[in-house]
């Protein structure tokens, strides 16, 4: 068998020549390494080398690897580190059934059923009681606004041929029965285009779940709060913070979201799925690292994200301060407190780097301007209380 054979349609270090010196090619598990020296910078090299790849299916990323070898006389391991050219499947097929994803997904119908049940004021300590109640209600409130957001990522992910994953549900049970979701990004970003269409599709399309399952809740009928909740020394009332989008939604369908004169009455709990959305929202949209609102930024403003970036942390390190020391919200503080934490470390970790980094459109530069302005409308400085 030549050396050229037993790699499917991968170019071959001919094809390479004149751009990277190749001194070895080998196959380990399911990718191709090719060994050797570049001859050129490495944006330049990727993208001269991007083409042949992608026509064989494979991304491609210039790494430094880590070689071991016993040395024949001594016979001790020498390690050396060498560049080299790693090829990977493109391919977003499923070649097995995802079983971790549909288990995290049926452990967070659990959390979420759960949780519903409280907001119902019928809890769930039994399974006959947790699939007989109107708790699904809720469930189904958050979970499709979750999927519809991650969905989104997912769908854009495979029209670029970018290798992503399913979504993975967090079961967790907080206020809402979940962490949220994620999708892993498994493949190389073409372009600036492809960084910004994944990045933008999960917040638009999680709005727009947000803003049926919002328009639903409004218009379901309250639930009755229990004399004995009402009456009860224990009662810890959870009080939200309702954000623009959410109030101007209920302006436009005539209901309200609070009825301060009956105490007896409350929003129906589907309104906290469609509160779920748009506080998620609003955190993906913070214009650091690799979260949403980072990819929308570094594929509209490319090389000049990272200063516009570093303003974010030291934003939300003053918002935490001020709820701290002029307001009653420590809660809120140690919030947006632990977000500037979680900032710093995502921009630590850096923007998604495309290969090919050409300006957006201007429709695409718009529709990003945009969707920041649908997140400032999804903020609320204090998104909840817990009042005894």
């Amino acid at each position: 068998m030549s050396d050229d054979e037993g790699y499917d349609s991968l170019p071959t270090p001919a094809a390479l020549s004149d751009v990277f010196h190749v001194e070895e090619r080998r196959a380990e598990d399911d990718r191709v390494v090719y060994v050797g020296e570049p001859l050129l910078p490495t944006e330049t090299l990727e993208q001269q080398v991007w083409p042949l790849f992608r026509e064989a299916g494979y991304d491609v990323r210039l790494q430094t690897i880590t070689d071991t070898e016993e040395d024949p006389i001594s016979g001790v391991e020498l390690r050396s580190r060498r560049h080299a050219l790693v090829a990977t499947p493109a391919g977003n097929s499923l070649d097995s059934v995802p079983w971790t994803n549909i288990i995290m997904f049926a452990l967070t119908v659990v959390t979420t059923l759960f949780v519903g049940s409280i907001w119902y004021h019928e809890p769930a300590w039994g399974p006959m009681e947790l699939v007989t109640g109107e708790n699904w209600k809720f469930s189904a409130a958050v979970l499709s606004v979750l999927a519809t957001h991650e969905l989104g990522h997912y769908v854009f992910a495979r029209h670029h041929d970018v290798n992503a994953s399913l979504p993975y549900f967090i079961p967790f049970p907080t206020l809402i029965g979940t962490m949220g979701a994620v999708i892993r990004m498994k493949g190389r970003l073409p372009s600036r285009k492809a960084l910004f269409d994944i990045g933008v599709a999960g917040p638009l399309a999680g709005l727009a779940a947000t803003v049926v399952v919002t328009i639903i809740g409004l218009t379901a009928e309250p639930i009755t709060v229990p004399q004995r909740i009402l009456e009860s020394s224990n009662t810890i009332e959870v009080q939200f913070g309702y954000p623009p989008l959410i109030q101007l939604l209920a302006e436009l369908v005539g209901q309200p979201l609070e009825y301060p004169n009956d105490p007896t009455r409350a929003v129906s709990p589907i309104v906290f799925g469609g509160w779920t959305g748009m506080f998620i929202t609003f955190l993906n949209l913070i214009p650091v690292g690799q979260l949403d609102g980072g990819h929308i930024l570094r594929a509209m403003a490319g090389e000049r994200a990272e200063s516009i970036s570093n303003v974010v942390p030291g934003l939300l390190f003053g918002l935490a301060a001020y709820l701290f020391f002029f307001t009653n919200s420590g809660r809120a503080a140690f919030l947006w407190g632990i977000w500037g934490g979680m900032a710093v470390l995502a921009g630590a970790a850096g923007f998604a780097e495309p290969i090919y980094d050409e300006p957006l459109d201007r429709g695409r530069f718009a529709l990003g301007v945009f969707t920041f302005l649908l997140g400032a409308l999804c903020f609320v400085p204090v998104p909840f209380q817990l009042i005894a």
